[in-house]
This record gives C-alpha cells, structure tokens and sequence, in this order.
C-alpha cells in the first residue's frame, strides 16, 4: 500500500490518501490539543499507543458484529482504514455524569446516569460542535433518518460491548464519543477510540486515565493511557 497525499489534518491525526480509491492510512501523531486548540502540546510516544490502543477496540467492536472502519495497523503510529465518506455529527453517550454535562444542567460530577443518555453534536470546530438534534439533521441533509437510527443503535451497542471490556479490567466507561461514515451504501464507525474521546475513571479511587488529564493539567497523560492499555492487555511496542 502506498501512501501519497494528505487527505485531511487534524488536532492530532493526518489521513493520506493510498494508491487504493477506497483505502487511506490514519497517521496517529504525538501532538494533544483541548479546548478548541487553544491548549497544545507534544507527548511522546501518544500516537503509538493511540494506534494500538484503537487497533485492540475496533477489532473487539468488529468480533462482536460492529462494522468499522479499521483494516489493521501498518506500523507504530499508522493504521490502513476504508475510505468512508463521513457523516458531520459526533455520537455521544454519557454513563456517569462529566464534562459539558455537569456544566449545562448542574449535576454532579460522577453520578450515575440510568438509562445512559444520547446526544448528537454538530462536528464543527469553528462553532465549537454544538450541539444538535435529530430533526436538526434531518432538516440539514447531514444524515438520512435510518442513517440515524443506525447510529444510535450502533452507539448503543458500542457502550454494551465497552462497559463490560472495561469494568473487566477495573476501569468504569464514564462517556465517550463516536464518528460515523458511509462506505459502498453501510453506516460503518469511523475515526477512533481513545482515550482521547472518551473518559475512563478507576473503578476503585476514580482516579482519571483520560485526556482530562491534559485538561485539567493533571500530568502522567501518556502514563495513564498506558496504564488502561495494560489493563485490558493491549500489546504495544517499546
């Protein structure tokens, strides 16, 4: 497979487009960025086990029926996926209470949600990804609606499948956000799984193993999304 030109760069990964029409290579780099970008930094070795770490999920996601993106790894820090043509709206499930969630409706941080809650934003840096509803993308073409039944349903089945991976190793599956795109007429996942878009808490102290680490200028960013690797026995090169 041969890699040619930058097909899209992001905060913290670049796409290149292959020799292959419908495959492209997902290049994880070392930089992490929050708050609309205005925090950055460079951490090594952060796009290797991001690699590694979204090569072990989407295989478990794909073992149990879901259709994704992922093709396999091709080196440290890069990934051959299907080319999809992505649909603009990010997938959000809450299993506990933080982020944005305790912000807008003053709850506290932690709480258990029961049932876990849905909501769609908008992926649009420039408007900070507000959020957005399902006659919103109906009325805006962004998706049909069984594009959008299909991507709660797969959202939902996405948490069945991570909560229990999780909770075996200890860890508690707070909130997470998922991509979607078309490929040949299927809703397949797309982008990644990371703990760059999700919040992962220790079971016992709820000690953060997240990106919240770099929000929140908690240090040992890299070290936790090592340590979550460890737990669930993801293989990463040293």
């Amino acid at each position: 497979m041969q890699k040619r030109d930058v097909l899209v760069t992001g905060k913290a990964k670049t796409v290149y487009t292959t020799d292959d029409a419908d495959r492209l290579i997902l290049h994880f780099r070392d930089d992490t960025s929050a708050f609309d970008g205005e925090k950055k930094e460079k951490l090594t070795r952060k796009g290797l086990v991001n690699n590694y770490f979204n090569a072990f999920i989407m295989q478990k996601l794909q073992a149990a029926g879901i259709p994704t993106h992922f093709e396999k790894v091709l080196g440290d820090d890069e990934a051959l996926i299907k080319r999809l043509t992505m649909i603009p709206v990010e997938c959000v499930v809450r299993n506990l209470a933080a982020g944005s969630l305790v912000r807008r409706l003053g709850v506290e941080e932690g709480l258990e949600l029961n049932p876990p809650t849905f909501e769609f934003f908008l992926k649009n840096d420039a408007l900070h990804d507000p959020m957005i509803n399902d006659s919103h993308i109906r009325t805006f073409n962004w998706a049909s609606e069984a594009e959008v039944l299909q991507m709660k349903d797969l959202t939902f089945q996405v948490n069945v499948v991570l909560k229990r991976l999780f909770a075996d190793a200890g860890m508690l599956l707070v909130d997470y956000k998922l991509e979607f795109g078309r490929f040949k007429g299927q809703v397949l996942l797309g982008d990644e799984f990371s703990p760059d878009g999700c919040r992962l808490w220790d079971a016992a102290t709820r000690k953060k193993l997240d990106k919240d680490r770099f929000r929140q200028g908690l240090g040992g960013v890299v070290e936790a999304y090592e340590e979550v690797a460890q737990r669930l026995g993801v293989s990463i090169p040293l």
